[in-house]
């Protein structure tokens, strides 16, 4: 059992039942497309974030936006929330039926719908993931470049604004999403944006429907930039002798210019993890995962140049991956950190982390939180897309002792509070959802969060869209 959603978030969450006139329009209009039952409620009703919540009422298989917009105009007519279901990987509880209502699962709507390979760009339905996306345009010698890790699906990117170990060079989902088409709280169709590289036509809908987590409206399908796969790639792991160290390292290369495409940082205890999960021999300390894009003369300057940093901080067994297969098990193995982590303390649940503060503050506010985490003797391990000043400390925590989720809150309190006087930010790429509410006032101010509950009340006045995710109200 998760640990209880905390009582300063239920407030203003009371139940809104799904009717029974409304389940009856479902299952007619979708028969065994909308299920009631408790197997399939409980799969949509829990995520990777540590807060149990009971399950929506039903959930609904849409396959189309027509499918979208049947379910977004029940749930209109009769006042009840609906929440979008891509792949179920968020770390922060966006898909969790705080008020009840109904799960709409996006993951049928799986298809690429269009290739614009001469102009970079595709269009894809929102249940598409990135993995599925880049083997099927794999032909073209075209690739979707963002990351975050799962295998997640690119409408659940968009909401969250992802962004992942490749941020660093080719940027988040905010600047790689051209256009939406999006189901409205009424279950209008609307389509934001063009193919086009730039646009001055209006308000920006597009910005504000990615990273809006569902609460806006449900996106449908989805243009993005596409890019040109590079004719070299090498990646490269470095081990030393502290995180100071790896941190200071990365700092230098990001302001010498280096146009790094990939640099993960991982502490001892997270590669002691992945070690064990993925049968590797790592040397077991904090270690640096780097990979460089472009041609092979480019590439091999942008080595050695990192080569020559890394010495001057004692980084140690440099280690070199130039086939596919040894980057492939290289980057596996880093995107099995999560799994590999809560392996290492069996039965637990993690409170993940997601601070992002500018690179040039980030040794100071990692070396300020290992030293509190080292103090409070909570089990944790490091990872980071450090490249961008983003990293995550994972607290392992026994969900049936209380203190020890107390312990780890209080730690994370501590370090959003760190990054906010470091000019950073609560969350680099995962969200607000629930967890960090009470974070966003205070890194935006009162006066910004009113203004995007208002945002809300005019595009959703029934509050049917995720409620109580973002902000309670």
């Amino acid at each position: 059992m998760n640990a209880p959603i905390p009582a300063h978030l239920l407030p203003k969450l009371e139940p809104r039942p799904v009717p029974p006139a409304m389940l009856d329009a479902l299952k007619s209009r979708f028969g065994d497309r909308c299920s009631t039952a408790l197997a399939v409620r409980e799969q949509h009703g829990r995520d990777e974030s540590p807060f149990d919540v009971p399950p929506p009422e039903a959930v609904v298989y849409c396959e189309s936006t027509e499918d979208v917009t049947a379910v977004v105009s029940l749930a209109d007519a009769f006042a009840v929330p609906v929440i979008p279901y891509g792949a179920g990987s968020s770390l922060e509880g966006h898909l969790l039926a705080v008020q009840g209502g109904v799960s709409i699962d996006l993951g049928r709507m799986n298809r690429v719908l269009s290739v614009q390979a001469e102009d970079l760009t595709v269009t894809v339905q929102a249940g598409v993931t990135r993995t599925q996306l880049n083997n099927e345009i794999r032909h073209t010698g075209l690739f979707f470049p963002i990351d975050p890790g799962a295998d997640a699906s690119l409408g659940g990117m968009c909401a969250t604004r992802a962004s992942g170990t490749n941020a660093v060079r080719y940027g988040t989902m905010r600047e790689n999403v051209l256009a939406l088409t999006v189901v409205t709280a009424s279950g209008e169709v609307i389509r934001t944006g063009t193919r086009a590289k730039k646009s001055s036509a209006g308000y920006d809908l597009t910005r504000l429907m990615v990273g809006s987590e569902g609460t806006l409206g449900v996106m449908t399908e989805i243009t993005l930039r596409l890019y040109p796969q590079p004719e070299a790639v090498s990646a490269a792991v470095c081990s030393f002798p502290s995180i100071e160290a790896a941190v200071t390292t990365t700092i230098d290369i990001i302001q010498m210019g280096v146009p790094i495409a990939r640099c993960e940082l991982l502490d001892g205890n997270a590669v002691r993890a992945v070690n064990r999960h993925d049968k590797l021999t790592l040397r077991e300390g904090p270690m640096l995962l780097m990979e460089f894009h472009g041609t092979p003369a480019g590439v091999a300057e942008q080595v050695e140049t990192v080569q020559q940093i890394a010495a001057e901080h004692g980084g140690m067994a440099f280690e070199w991956a130039a086939t596919p297969e040894e980057r492939t098990r290289l980057w596996t193995a880093r995107h099995h950190a999560y799994f590999a982590g809560l392996q290492t303390k069996p039965g637990c649940r993690t409170v993940t982390t997601d601070t992002c503060v500018p690179i040039s503050r980030l040794a100071e506010c990692l070396l300020d939180t290992v030293a509190e985490v080292d103090a409070s003797g909570l089990p944790y391990y490091i990872v980071g897309h450090v490249g961008d000043g983003n990293f995550h400390v994972a607290y392992l925590i026994d969900p049936a002792v209380p203190e020890e989720r107390e312990t780890a809150e209080r730690l994370n309190r501590q370090l959003v509070a760190r990054a906010l006087r470091l000019d950073g930010t609560c969350t680099g790429e995962h969200g607000v959802g629930l967890h960090k509410m009470d974070f966003l006032v205070d890194e935006a101010g009162a006066g910004a969060v009113e203004m995007m509950r208002t945002v809300k009340r005019a595009l959703d006045p029934k509050n049917i869209l995720n409620p109580g995710k973002i902000f309670s109200a």
